[in-house]
């Protein structure tokens, strides 16, 4: 990869923004970037996610992703987790993950594992926002704990 990339960046930071306001902040111990496809190929990856109102909300780790600069849209691969930093102890775990920006929406077709305090979840695909206040999965499969979560399924 390095080899043909118009460049490599080693520590790198970049602001996810819409309209002005920043999303996401993403910071990836390595970059390759192309410039002519407007791509970065990331290792070592940690994105913050913002609220509406700018403030710290979830945090997303992986091993690889790949930043579409020009679609806003960043890919996570290889042991992906999300948490929230909004005290409500809610985590993720899958293999792949994208958000994107214009919907402020993270989704997955992969396998994945969700906790809270309240639910454990899985299911084979899902789309939410980065708090996880709206989730739909597909085939999901869980457990609830008290008043617990509806189990939802919707045909694409």
């Amino acid at each position: 990869m390095a080899d043909s990339s118009d460049q490599v960046l080693e520590g790198m930071t970049t602001k996810i923004t819409k309209d002005g306001v920043v999303q996401s902040v993403v910071y990836a111990d390595t970059a390759y970037m192309y410039s002519e496809r407007q791509v970065a190929l990331l290792r070592r990856l940690t994105a913050t996610f913002n609220d509406a109102e700018g403030n710290k909300s979830a945090v997303l780790t992986a091993r690889k992703g790949e930043y579409h600069i020009s679609r806003g849209t960043l890919e996570a691969w290889d042991s992906v987790f999300v948490r929230t930093l909004d005290g409500t102890n809610k985590r993720l775990r899958t293999n792949h993950l994208i958000y994107d920006r214009d919907n402020n929406q993270i989704r997955s077709d992969s396998v994945f594992f969700y906790e809270s305090p309240t639910e454990i979840l899985s299911g084979n695909g899902f789309t939410s926002d980065p708090n996880f206040k709206n989730v739909v999965t597909r085939q999901p499969r869980g457990r609830q704990r008290g008043e617990g979560v509806p189990l939802e399924e919707r045909k694409p």
